[in-house]
């Protein structure tokens, strides 16, 4: 198994089953590493040349997080903006992110009819993830799954397991 960081940032995630459940899946296993970036850094002070240097040690990279007005959470975004570094894009300059493969989880509490062309916000899920996709893409590494959650605040546990366990098959790969 791939050696997986993954930055779990959620504002609220004692009020949210859906995510409590999904993490069980990064349980256990010692390739897995689980940062919650909201309970490592609280006053949004982001070390970025501490992160960067951390990043290097894996193969891949796991955005958890729920759709919060449309983005990201903020914590995410800025660690995004403090570690991702401009210079990496640059030809000639050595890029620790090229090569390393993704995967974006996103729960969100309304339902996929609202999150469509049609729907109540005329945009989906795949759309409103652009600019982290757009990150991802340019400094070239490779998305390789996206797990998109509805109804997250209204999911029982029971409804919540077949998504673990497309989480667990996306760490199997």
């Amino acid at each position: 198994m791939k050696k997986t960081l993954v930055l779990f940032a959620h504002p609220y995630f004692e009020h949210s089953t859906t995510n409590v459940e999904l993490i069980k899946a990064y349980q256990n296993n010692p390739n897995i590493v689980f940062r919650d970036l909201y309970e490592d850094y609280p006053d949004f002070h982001i070390q970025p040349f501490r992160e960067r240097k951390r990043i290097v040690d894996f193969d891949r990279i796991i955005f958890h997080y729920p759709m919060i007005w449309f983005g990201m959470p903020p914590l995410l975004k800025l660690w995004l903006e403090e570690v991702f570094d401009m210079k990496w894009l640059n030809e000639g300059f050595p890029n620790p992110l090229a090569g390393k493969e993704c995967a974006i989880v996103v729960t969100v509490g309304g339902n996929e009819e609202s999150y469509s062309k049609t729907g109540r916000y005329k945009v989906g899920l795949t759309d409103l993830t652009l600019g982290l996709k757009l990150s991802i893409e340019s400094n070239d590494m490779l998305l390789k799954d996206e797990l998109y959650i509805y109804q997250a605040d209204d999911l029982k546990v029971y409804e919540i397991k077949p998504f673990t366990n497309q989480l667990k098959k996306i760490l199997d790969n």
